[in-house]
Protein backbone atom coordinates (compact mmCIF):
# COMPACT_ATOMS: atom_id res chain seq x y z
CA UNK A 1 0.00 0.00 0.00
CA UNK A 2 1.48 3.31 -1.13
CA UNK A 3 0.50 5.95 1.41
CA UNK A 4 0.84 9.72 1.80
CA UNK A 5 0.00 11.07 5.22
CA UNK A 6 -0.54 14.82 5.76
CA UNK A 7 2.04 15.57 3.05
CA UNK A 8 2.77 19.21 2.27
CA UNK A 9 5.41 20.63 -0.04
CA UNK A 10 6.82 24.05 -0.76
CA UNK A 11 10.01 25.23 -2.38
CA UNK A 12 12.44 27.87 -1.17
CA UNK A 13 10.97 31.37 -1.65
CA UNK A 14 7.73 29.90 -2.90
CA UNK A 15 4.27 29.22 -1.58
CA UNK A 16 2.77 25.87 -0.73
CA UNK A 17 2.55 23.58 -3.78
CA UNK A 18 0.78 20.78 -1.91
CA UNK A 19 -1.19 21.07 1.32
CA UNK A 20 -1.92 18.28 3.78
CA UNK A 21 -2.34 15.53 1.16
CA UNK A 22 -3.66 12.16 2.31
CA UNK A 23 -3.68 9.38 -0.27
CA UNK A 24 -3.69 5.57 -0.22
CA UNK A 25 -3.13 3.45 -3.32
CA UNK A 26 -3.38 -0.34 -3.01
CA UNK A 27 -1.77 -2.76 -5.43
CA UNK A 28 -3.58 -3.29 -8.71
CA UNK A 29 -4.98 0.25 -8.85
CA UNK A 30 -4.62 2.80 -11.64
CA UNK A 31 -4.90 6.36 -10.35
CA UNK A 32 -5.13 9.54 -12.42
CA UNK A 33 -4.07 12.92 -11.04
CA UNK A 34 -5.77 15.85 -12.75
CA UNK A 35 -5.34 19.58 -12.36
CA UNK A 36 -4.35 22.73 -14.20
CA UNK A 37 -0.79 23.40 -15.33
CA UNK A 38 1.29 24.39 -12.32
CA UNK A 39 -1.16 22.87 -9.87
CA UNK A 40 1.41 20.50 -8.35
CA UNK A 41 0.78 17.28 -10.29
CA UNK A 42 4.44 16.75 -11.18
CA UNK A 43 5.54 17.59 -7.64
CA UNK A 44 3.20 14.92 -6.29
CA UNK A 45 4.62 12.33 -8.69
CA UNK A 46 8.19 13.13 -7.68
CA UNK A 47 7.22 12.61 -4.04
CA UNK A 48 5.73 9.22 -4.91
CA UNK A 49 9.00 8.24 -6.62
CA UNK A 50 11.15 9.48 -3.70
CA UNK A 51 12.82 11.96 -6.06
CA UNK A 52 11.71 14.73 -3.72
CA UNK A 53 11.01 14.87 0.00
CA UNK A 54 7.92 16.41 1.59
CA UNK A 55 8.32 19.58 3.59
CA UNK A 56 6.07 17.95 6.16
CA UNK A 57 4.19 14.69 6.40
CA UNK A 58 5.21 11.18 5.41
CA UNK A 59 5.34 9.02 2.26
CA UNK A 60 5.54 5.26 2.84
CA UNK A 61 5.00 1.94 1.11
CA UNK A 62 7.09 2.63 -1.97
CA UNK A 63 8.08 -0.66 -3.65
CA UNK A 64 11.62 -1.57 -4.58
CA UNK A 65 11.22 -1.19 -8.34
CA UNK A 66 9.78 2.10 -9.59
CA UNK A 67 9.43 3.15 -13.22
CA UNK A 68 9.14 6.89 -13.80
CA UNK A 69 8.42 8.86 -16.96
CA UNK A 70 8.97 12.60 -16.37
CA UNK A 71 6.96 15.35 -18.04
CA UNK A 72 10.02 16.47 -20.01
CA UNK A 73 12.36 13.79 -21.32
CA UNK A 74 15.70 15.30 -22.46
CA UNK A 75 16.34 13.99 -25.99
CA UNK A 76 19.38 16.20 -26.67
CA UNK A 77 21.83 13.31 -26.43
CA UNK A 78 24.36 11.95 -28.88
CA UNK A 79 23.68 8.43 -27.59
CA UNK A 80 21.38 6.31 -29.70
CA UNK A 81 18.17 4.93 -28.25
CA UNK A 82 19.79 1.49 -28.10
CA UNK A 83 22.94 2.76 -26.39
CA UNK A 84 21.03 4.86 -23.90
CA UNK A 85 18.61 2.13 -22.87
CA UNK A 86 21.28 -0.58 -22.74
CA UNK A 87 23.36 1.62 -20.44
CA UNK A 88 20.39 2.23 -18.13
CA UNK A 89 19.56 -1.47 -18.15
CA UNK A 90 23.05 -2.31 -16.91
CA UNK A 91 22.78 0.34 -14.20
CA UNK A 92 19.54 -1.33 -13.09
CA UNK A 93 21.17 -4.72 -12.75
CA UNK A 94 20.66 -6.34 -16.13
CA UNK A 95 23.50 -8.07 -17.95
CA UNK A 96 24.62 -6.46 -21.20
CA UNK A 97 22.91 -9.15 -23.27
CA UNK A 98 19.80 -8.91 -21.11
CA UNK A 99 19.69 -5.13 -21.45
CA UNK A 100 20.06 -5.36 -25.24
CA UNK A 101 17.33 -8.00 -25.49
CA UNK A 102 14.97 -6.02 -23.27
CA UNK A 103 15.65 -2.82 -25.22
CA UNK A 104 14.93 -4.59 -28.51
CA UNK A 105 11.68 -5.98 -27.14
CA UNK A 106 10.44 -2.65 -25.79
CA UNK A 107 11.35 -0.54 -28.83
CA UNK A 108 9.74 -3.09 -31.14
CA UNK A 109 6.59 -3.08 -29.05
CA UNK A 110 6.46 0.71 -28.94
CA UNK A 111 7.22 0.88 -32.69
CA UNK A 112 10.03 3.42 -32.46
CA UNK A 113 10.25 5.38 -35.71
CA UNK A 114 13.68 6.42 -36.96
CA UNK A 115 15.66 3.37 -35.92
CA UNK A 116 17.12 2.09 -32.69
CA UNK A 117 20.53 3.45 -33.66
CA UNK A 118 19.23 7.01 -34.12
CA UNK A 119 20.63 9.60 -31.74
CA UNK A 120 18.10 10.70 -29.15
CA UNK A 121 18.45 14.33 -30.18
CA UNK A 122 17.20 13.49 -33.69
CA UNK A 123 13.95 11.86 -32.53
CA UNK A 124 10.57 13.56 -32.71
CA UNK A 125 8.77 14.39 -29.48
CA UNK A 126 6.57 11.33 -29.81
CA UNK A 127 9.47 8.96 -30.41
CA UNK A 128 11.50 10.50 -27.59
CA UNK A 129 8.47 9.78 -25.41
CA UNK A 130 8.61 6.14 -26.49
CA UNK A 131 12.22 5.95 -25.29
CA UNK A 132 11.16 7.56 -22.01
CA UNK A 133 8.51 4.87 -21.61
CA UNK A 134 11.00 2.13 -22.47
CA UNK A 135 13.47 3.27 -19.81
CA UNK A 136 10.74 3.06 -17.17
CA UNK A 137 9.96 -0.54 -18.18
CA UNK A 138 13.47 -2.00 -18.49
CA UNK A 139 12.89 -3.79 -15.20
CA UNK A 140 9.25 -4.69 -14.58
CA UNK A 141 8.02 -1.89 -12.28
CA UNK A 142 6.00 -2.49 -9.15
CA UNK A 143 5.08 1.20 -9.25
CA UNK A 144 4.75 2.93 -12.61
CA UNK A 145 4.55 6.73 -12.43
CA UNK A 146 3.74 8.59 -15.65
CA UNK A 147 3.69 12.36 -16.10
CA UNK A 148 1.52 13.28 -19.13
CA UNK A 149 2.51 9.98 -20.81
CA UNK A 150 0.21 10.33 -23.85
CA UNK A 151 1.77 13.63 -24.88
CA UNK A 152 3.02 13.41 -28.48
CA UNK A 153 2.42 9.67 -28.89
CA UNK A 154 0.98 8.40 -32.16
CA UNK A 155 -2.25 6.45 -32.26
CA UNK A 156 -0.64 3.00 -32.25
CA UNK A 157 1.38 3.87 -29.15
CA UNK A 158 -1.80 5.03 -27.37
CA UNK A 159 -3.09 1.47 -27.43
CA UNK A 160 0.29 0.03 -26.44
CA UNK A 161 0.55 2.35 -23.45
CA UNK A 162 -2.97 1.44 -22.36
CA UNK A 163 -2.04 -2.25 -22.55
CA UNK A 164 1.15 -1.67 -20.53
CA UNK A 165 -0.79 0.15 -17.81
CA UNK A 166 -3.30 -2.70 -17.65
CA UNK A 167 -0.49 -5.29 -17.45
CA UNK A 168 1.27 -3.53 -14.55
CA UNK A 169 -1.98 -3.20 -12.62
CA UNK A 170 -3.01 -6.76 -13.53
CA UNK A 171 0.20 -8.11 -12.00
CA UNK A 172 -0.56 -6.33 -8.73
CA UNK A 173 1.49 -3.21 -9.41
CA UNK A 174 0.43 0.39 -8.92
CA UNK A 175 0.08 2.93 -11.71
CA UNK A 176 -0.23 6.68 -11.21
CA UNK A 177 -0.45 9.06 -14.15
CA UNK A 178 -1.27 12.71 -14.74
CA UNK A 179 -3.44 14.08 -17.50
CA UNK A 180 -5.76 17.05 -17.71
CA UNK A 181 -8.28 15.38 -20.04
CA UNK A 182 -11.31 13.54 -18.68
CA UNK A 183 -11.37 11.36 -21.79
CA UNK A 184 -8.05 9.85 -20.66
CA UNK A 185 -8.64 9.49 -16.93
CA UNK A 186 -12.20 8.25 -17.42
CA UNK A 187 -11.10 5.39 -19.67
CA UNK A 188 -7.82 4.27 -18.07
CA UNK A 189 -8.04 5.06 -14.34
CA UNK A 190 -9.95 3.30 -11.59
CA UNK A 191 -9.85 6.49 -9.49
CA UNK A 192 -9.21 10.13 -10.32
CA UNK A 193 -7.96 12.84 -7.95
CA UNK A 194 -7.83 16.57 -8.62
CA UNK A 195 -5.29 19.07 -7.29
CA UNK A 196 -6.59 22.60 -6.81
CA UNK A 197 -4.69 25.32 -4.93
CA UNK A 198 -2.50 22.60 -3.41
CA UNK A 199 -5.38 20.53 -2.06
CA UNK A 200 -6.04 16.99 -3.31
CA UNK A 201 -9.62 15.76 -3.60
CA UNK A 202 -11.14 12.67 -5.11
CA UNK A 203 -13.32 13.10 -8.17
CA UNK A 204 -16.47 11.04 -8.13
CA UNK A 205 -16.61 8.48 -10.92
CA UNK A 206 -19.63 9.46 -12.97
CA UNK A 207 -21.11 6.65 -15.04
CA UNK A 208 -23.33 7.75 -17.85
CA UNK A 209 -24.69 5.91 -20.83
CA UNK A 210 -24.64 7.77 -24.09
CA UNK A 211 -24.59 6.97 -27.81
CA UNK A 212 -21.15 6.49 -29.30
CA UNK A 213 -19.75 6.44 -32.82
CA UNK A 214 -16.93 4.31 -34.24
CA UNK A 215 -14.71 5.98 -36.82
CA UNK A 216 -12.15 3.92 -38.76
CA UNK A 217 -9.36 5.89 -40.41
CA UNK A 218 -6.68 4.80 -42.88
CA UNK A 219 -3.37 6.39 -43.73
CA UNK A 220 -3.20 7.23 -47.45
CA UNK A 221 -0.76 5.01 -49.35
CA UNK A 222 2.61 6.50 -50.11
CA UNK A 223 2.65 9.12 -47.40
CA UNK A 224 2.35 9.37 -43.65
CA UNK A 225 0.04 12.07 -42.27
CA UNK A 226 1.17 14.10 -39.25
CA UNK A 227 0.65 12.48 -35.87
CA UNK A 228 -2.51 13.68 -34.15
CA UNK A 229 -3.19 13.89 -30.43
CA UNK A 230 -6.57 12.20 -30.80
CA UNK A 231 -7.28 12.26 -27.08
CA UNK A 232 -7.04 16.02 -27.29
CA UNK A 233 -10.10 16.08 -29.57
CA UNK A 234 -13.29 16.64 -27.58
CA UNK A 235 -15.36 13.51 -27.06
CA UNK A 236 -12.73 10.88 -27.96
CA UNK A 237 -13.08 7.86 -25.66
CA UNK A 238 -10.62 5.32 -27.04
CA UNK A 239 -8.08 4.98 -29.86
CA UNK A 240 -6.91 1.56 -31.02
CA UNK A 241 -5.05 0.02 -33.94
CA UNK A 242 -1.80 0.52 -35.75
CA UNK A 243 -0.51 3.74 -37.26
CA UNK A 244 -1.80 2.84 -40.76
CA UNK A 245 -5.35 2.03 -39.64
CA UNK A 246 -6.90 3.29 -36.43
CA UNK A 247 -10.31 2.96 -34.83
CA UNK A 248 -11.65 5.80 -32.73
CA UNK A 249 -14.56 5.51 -30.32
CA UNK A 250 -16.09 8.94 -29.83
CA UNK A 251 -19.26 10.39 -28.34
CA UNK A 252 -21.92 11.19 -30.89
CA UNK A 253 -21.46 14.90 -30.26
CA UNK A 254 -17.71 14.68 -30.83
CA UNK A 255 -17.78 12.75 -34.12
CA UNK A 256 -17.82 15.88 -36.30
CA UNK A 257 -14.67 17.17 -34.60
CA UNK A 258 -12.91 13.84 -35.17
CA UNK A 259 -13.86 13.77 -38.86
CA UNK A 260 -12.77 17.38 -39.35
CA UNK A 261 -9.44 16.73 -37.63
CA UNK A 262 -8.86 13.55 -39.66
CA UNK A 263 -9.45 15.24 -43.00
CA UNK A 264 -7.34 18.27 -42.04
CA UNK A 265 -4.39 15.97 -41.26
CA UNK A 266 -4.64 13.76 -44.35
CA UNK A 267 -6.38 10.67 -42.99
CA UNK A 268 -8.99 8.80 -45.08
CA UNK A 269 -12.28 7.78 -43.48
CA UNK A 270 -13.04 4.14 -44.27
CA UNK A 271 -16.11 3.66 -42.10
CA UNK A 272 -18.33 5.53 -39.71
CA UNK A 273 -21.22 4.21 -37.71
CA UNK A 274 -22.98 4.01 -34.35
CA UNK A 275 -22.01 1.42 -31.79
CA UNK A 276 -23.64 0.17 -28.62
CA UNK A 277 -24.01 2.63 -25.78
CA UNK A 278 -20.72 3.51 -24.10
CA UNK A 279 -19.99 4.10 -20.45
CA UNK A 280 -18.27 7.30 -19.57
Amino acid sequence: MLRLEAVSKRYVRGGWVLRNVDLEIPGGEVVAIAGANGSGKSTLLRLLCALSRPTSGRVSGQPEVIGYVPDHFPPNERLSAMEYLTHLGRIRGLSTSGAVARTDQLLDRLALVGGKRSQLRTLSKGNAQKVALAQALLVAPQLLVLDEPWSGLDASAHGTLAAIIAEVAGSGGLVVFTDHRESISGVHASHTYVIDAGWLSRRAMVTAREPATEVVLMQPSGRRPPDVDWYGVAGVLEVTGRAETITIRVTREGSDAVLRTALEHGWSVTSLGPIAECTR
